[in-house]
């Protein structure tokens, strides 16, 4: 089989902008609007204004990244002449400390969707590669257990270390649902703010 062809100038630089904005929306708009009705006060317009920025922030910083590590790695092999697997990662790399690197809301939260997906992925390579022994019976039940022991221990006693918006799913779950109003409570987000 012949490789497929190289997509013309134009379209890749059309396709490695709008697919992330395309991704980025469809991942950061729902999230938002549940986080931000949820837990946010303000009026419906404001409201409305942080889901746009959010994902906004989201979809740009994807499609900035998607656009420098695309680029790297077509100017790694360009001046190497062949592919390899370095490329990938300083190219990656750079991208992310370009693009990433300032600490907001919205970058650690990708960061840690990474982080937890890598470390998944990295001890599945440990097992494939004979670094780590393939489990006797699935692991997955431990890591249950000392993932939610953690994150409780933490809540409960270190509550500062915790990401925000991890603090205010905590703190809605297990402290909020503590105080009854009324049957509205079942219908609608029962935090009601005091009156001054």
């Amino acid at each position: 089989e012949h490789p497929p062809p190289q997509a013309p100038l134009l379209t890749f630089l059309l396709n490695n902008w709008s697919v992330p904005f395309m991704v980025g929306t469809k991942i950061r708009a729902p999230h938002a609007l549940v986080m931000t009705f949820l837990f946010k006060s303000g009026s419906f317009r404001e409201k409305l204004k942080s889901i746009a920025q959010a994902t906004y922030a989201h979809s740009r910083n994807l499609a900035y990244f998607v656009f420098t590590y695309k680029g790297l790695l077509a100017a790694q092999s360009q001046l190497q002449g062949k592919k390899i697997p370095f490329h990938s990662f300083l190219a990656a790399c750079i991208g992310g400390w370009l693009v990433f690197g300032d600490n907001n809301p919205i970058n650690s939260q990708i960061i840690m969707y990474l982080l937890s997906r890598i470390l998944f992925g990295l001890s599945r390579l440990a097992v494939q590669k004979g670094f780590i022994p393939q489990p006797r019976q699935d692991p997955f039940p431990l890591l249950a257990a000392l993932v939610w022991g953690t994150v409780l221990w933490l809540f409960e006693y270190h509550r500062d270390t915790l990401q925000p918006s991890l603090q205010s799913s905590m703190t809605y779950l297990y402290e909020d649902s503590e105080v009854w109003h009324d049957v509205s409570d079942f219908l609608i987000y029962n935090k009601r703010t005091h009156s001054k």
